[in-house]
């Protein structure tokens, strides 16, 4: 990325505003402006972040507290006007589909003292009772970017098929338009644009299922967990932006964070399996199992895998320190046939195939391997005939995910997928800071905001912000999504980057007005 003065002078603001440490009454003395910009007609496009998304639900006090909301009230005072949002009905979030509930769309989370939870209650927020009106709030979660182009996103027959977005069913303007369509048909004189944290989310989420489509330049091809081919997101980006910015709109855009460094990603540890955990708080217990284990399955193992030159796959198991999972890495060779062969005369053949095939490409994780937030709860539990990767119920003593079993290709992101994800996340953010320069809109560094809050927090007032799971106070439960502390920090270095850009005089917001974590009830 070109390191320009400009450049600088936005990531020394940023760093102003991540601080959130102002001395508030002199910029009580500066009157708010606009600068060149025009804030009258305000809309926001984007995914889930733009839509409010919170706690793994859509609701009415998340969609409040989402930094376009936040910053519709932060342009009145410099001549905003109205900001309308197509508010869920409630505050459980949830949707209904034709009065049914979708397991998919349930309740928001909250935090028990224990561990994150659903909410009680039932949605009552229905994709089929359509909104009218025109929305300044164009946010869409789950959209990627090829989808705020695309004709009938929002047309409930195609609901059936996956063509459609429940959310933007419920307030698209017809049944045939687009997101980008129904904005620019309002004549915005700013918009706000950050999408491309889904052209990689899904496919890092389901832990690299999908398929890497660089190269496939025909998104209808595409599956719901695959990466956006960069040259795609960069043709989508820029007709995005051309078709915003066509009646002299002046707008900001936002790159992309790397994923990988949100909670989703970082929590659960690579080596949870201690003796303590393996003897279910009684560590003489979990000594007995790890020496078992060594003796029946991890030294067995790692002998034979060493004879085929790959015994460092498999290491035993330390009764003292914490020990990485046991996990299937789908880019090993796979040695299953050799495994068979030489378990054969002690096993059976029908066992030895068995275990041939469960370790043929299985290895122990390392620090470099992600291992998803999910996976929390499967680690220790019984391999199902569904999620076993075999097609049955594995047999004891294969019967433990992580310990005698490996976890899935869906458990756990390993080098090879951070590395596809860490690439493209590059190239669509090239994009974005080429077509900011080019159309001459202000631009949000959120790469650098997270890596800070990954990295040692960031300060307002006597608190500090952080990206750690549930206590961190930047991220909601789902671990992927800002709280309503993390959106209002995202505001405010949009904030920032209009004033750097515009010449405007907008004012932050106070952080510590904003919950790190909502209640359990909310009004």
């Amino acid at each position: 990325m070109k390191k320009n003065i400009k450049w600088l002078l936005l990531v020394s603001l940023t760093f102003i505003a991540c601080n959130n440490d102002d001395d508030k009454n002199s910029e009580a003395e500066v009157p708010v402006t606009a600068g060149s910009a025009v804030f009258t007609k305000y809309v926001a496009l984007g995914d889930s972040f733009a839509a409010g998304y919170s706690d793994n639900a859509l609701f009415k006090k998340g969609q409040e507290n989402g930094y376009p909301n936040i910053l519709a009230q932060q342009f009145v005072a410099a001549g905003g006007g109205t900001f309308t949002i197509p508010y869920a009905n409630d505050n459980t979030g949830g949707l209904l589909f034709g009065g049914q509930v979708n397991p998919a769309f349930g309740p928001r989370l909250y935090f028990n003292g224990a561990a994150p939870v659903q909410v009680p209650g039932v949605p009552t927020t229905e994709v089929m009772a359509h909104l009218n009106g025109s929305f300044n709030n164009l946010g869409v979660p789950g959209a990627k970017s090829y989808h705020l182009v695309a004709s009938e996103y929002g047309n409930p027959a195609r609901l059936a098929i996956g063509a459609a977005n429940p959310y933007f069913v419920r307030f698209a303007s017809s049944a045939t338009t687009s997101v980008l369509a129904d904005a620019i048909v309002q004549s915005p004189t700013f918009f706000s644009l950050f999408i491309g944290g889904n052209d990689v989310l899904s496919y890092a989420i389901s832990g690299g299922i999908g398929i890497n489509q660089t190269g496939n330049m025909n998104p209808a091809t595409y599956g719901s967990n695959d990466i956006t081919d960069p040259t795609v997101f960069a043709s989508v980006y820029t007709s995005m932006a051309t078709g915003l910015t066509a009646n002299g709109a002046k707008g900001v855009v936002a790159n992309l964070p790397y994923i990988t460094a949100l909670p989703y990603f970082t929590t659960v540890p690579y080596n949870p399996l201690t003796a303590k955990s393996l003897g279910a708080n009684n560590e003489a217990l979990g000594k007995a199992a790890i020496k078992d284990l060594n003796t029946k399955l991890y030294g067995p193992l790692k002998q034979v895998l060493t004879l085929f030159g790959a015994g460092d796959r498999i290491n035993l198991l330390s009764e003292t320190s914490a020990n990485p999972v046991l996990i299937k890495d789908e880019s090993l060779t796979n040695l299953s046939a050799q495994l068979t062969q030489a378990f054969t005369p002690s096993l059976g053949a029908q066992t030895a195939a068995f275990y041939g095939v469960v370790f043929g490409q299985a290895r122990q994780a390392k620090a470099t391997d992600l291992v998803v937030l999910p996976t929390r709860t499967a680690i220790g539990a019984a391999p199902t005939a569904t999620d076993s990767g075999v097609g049955f119920v594995p047999p004891a003593p294969l019967d433990k995910f992580g310990v005698t079993f490996p976890l899935q290709d869906k458990h756990v992101l390993i080098p090879a997928e951070i590395a596809e994800i860490k690439t493209a996340t590059d190239a669509y953010n090239a994009t974005i800071k080429s077509v900011a320069d080019q159309k001459g809109l202000a631009f949000v560094d959120t790469r650098a905001v997270l890596t800070q809050l990954s990295s040692g927090g960031i300060k307002f007032g006597n608190f500090s912000l952080t990206s750690t799971y549930v206590t961190g106070g930047a991220f909601s439960l789902d671990g992927i999504h800002p709280s309503a502390r993390g959106y209002a920090l995202i505001a405010n270095i949009f904030v920032d980057a209009i004033n750097a850009k515009y010449g405007s005089t907008l004012r932050h917001v106070d952080l510590a007005t904003y919950p790190g974590q909502y209640p359990k009830t909310l009004p």
